[in-house]
């Protein structure tokens, strides 16, 4: 019996601390002081464009060259 009690209120602890968790996890995101840093990070996928480029001075003959070389 002392068993099911001590599951029962460890269940209920459990539940109180993981909506507080949960609430503090939304408060953090939605804060206004982080949204100079979500800013920047909406900003990530698009920061490495130059390296799916070539360089200007590879032209295309070289670069079917170098493709042919990998297959």
């Amino acid at each position: 019996m002392a068993i099911d009690n001590f599951t029962i209120q460890a269940s209920s602890v459990m539940t109180v601390v993981s909506l507080t968790t949960f609430i503090g996890i939304l408060w953090w995101t939605f804060s206004g002081r982080r949204n100079d840093d979500f800013a920047e990070a909406e900003r990530i996928p698009f920061a490495d464009e130059f390296l799916d480029a070539p360089p200007p001075s590879v032209t295309a003959q070289e670069m079917t060259e170098t493709e042919n070389r990998h297959v």
